[in-house]
């Protein structure tokens, strides 16, 4: 192992990804997302072997998706890299709830049509303000006492998702234009355009107009690796695609055995949108946590906020789109428990992300948040 530069110790450098260790042997990561496509071949799994071999592949489906992401984020560096994959991501992401309320699954029209879409969404926001940012402050805490980062852009992303949030999920249960947890077509379109705006906002000012806002220190943290080559990037970036999307259709072709199971134990319909959307969201966890144990927590909070306004963004107005069109029902208000997570989890967010300075102690608030939130759906 090479000696570390005069001045800097063993610690500021961060540690070779662990996406890259778990990748080591050759051609891996190549072999997995085909894999993942060609399982897709077997059809539904009919018992729990065929079962488990297809969670196995999917699994090594998404630390392949993270190793490549890896890749393309440090040949893009920050904040394109990470913007990159919440969109890739959430395009896919999106494309599987329009897939399932048109038919191919729960049936366009029925319950879980009519719930989906509020179910991912607030699994999704959960899962990445409480759970990936959690576990990023509580790895990276307990690694490197104290992290720090930029609060502005931090301020700007939060400021958003609470717009978002209230406009998609909470406002619908407060209209009068349509009876229930409903928004009227007129309604339901301009929370479209408005979901569009406001994210597309903050695209061009992470990337563009106000981009040191969401970088910390040296543009570059990686500036200590070697750089990756254009061709490497290009199919890294072909790969990840390739990755996403099997990660994605594999989730879908297991999904009935995750609905049979949930059935099993009695347990609300709801938690089949928590377990998808965490099995989507799992190759953006990864990396957010590579980043936070490599102290570059900046990278983590950009990965977790960009992807909880990404899910909003994106999948609304797609989800709206085609209720419009097919005239389906779309319920998004959320119940007052929900309601209440919801404001729990954006006024801690914005109280644990204010100073600049994360600590252990902040991840472990909100990892019991989303420990309530998952509790609660079972036990409501």
């Amino acid at each position: 192992m090479s000696k570390p530069p005069p001045g800097e110790n063993a610690d500021s450098i961060p540690p070779m990804p662990a996406s890259r260790r778990w990748f080591g042997l050759p051609g891996l990561s190549l072999i997995m997302p085909f894999a993942a496509l060609a399982a897709l071949a077997l059809g539904k799994p009919e018992g729990v072997g065929l079962a488990l071999m297809l969670a196995a592949i999917l699994a090594a489906a998404i630390m392949a998706a993270v190793y490549h992401a890896e890749i393309l984020a440090h040949y893009l560096g920050e904040p394109f890299g990470t913007l990159v994959l919440a969109l890739a991501v959430t395009v896919i992401e999106t494309s599987l709830i329009v897939s399932i309320m048109l038919g191919e699954g729960q049936g366009a029209g029925g319950a879980g049509a009519q719930t989906l879409a509020r179910d991912t969404l607030i699994a999704a926001i959960m899962i990445t303000i409480n759970g990936i940012v959690g576990l990023c402050l509580l790895a990276g805490g307990t690694r490197h006492h104290e992290q720090t980062y930029t609060r502005s852009g931090v301020s700007i992303g939060l400021a958003m998702l609470a717009t978002l949030s209230v406009l998609t999920l909470v406002l619908p249960n407060y209209t009068t234009s349509a009876r229930g947890p409903f928004y009227s077509p007129a309604q339901l379109a301009f929370v479209a355009v408005v979901s569009l705006v406001v994210y597309g906002t903050f695209v061009v000012s992470q990337a563009i107009r106000h981009r040191d806002h969401f970088l910390h220190g040296e543009p570059d943290d990686r500036a200590h690796e070697a750089p990756v080559p254009r061709a490497t990037a290009l199919v890294a970036g072909t790969m990840l695609m390739v990755a996403l999307v099997g990660v994605v259709l594999l989730a879908k072709t297991l999904s009935p055995s995750i609905e049979a199971g949930v059935s099993a134990i009695g347990a609300p319909k709801a938690l089949v949108g928590i377990i998808i959307a965490a099995v989507v969201l799992a190759p953006e966890g990864m990396a957010a946590y590579n980043a936070a144990r490599a102290n570059r927590v900046q990278n983590s909070l950009n990965l977790a906020i960009g992807s909880a306004l990404a899910t909003i963004g994106l999948t609304i107005p797609a989800v709206a789109v085609t209720a419009l069109v097919l005239g389906l029902d779309l319920e998004l208000g959320l119940s007052m428990r929900s309601t209440l997570l919801l404001g729990l989890t954006l006024l801690v967010a914005s109280l644990t992300l204010s100073t600049g300075r994360t600590t252990a102690a902040h991840g472990v608030i909100h990892l019991v948040i989303l420990a309530t939130y998952l509790f609660t759906t079972l036990e409501p």
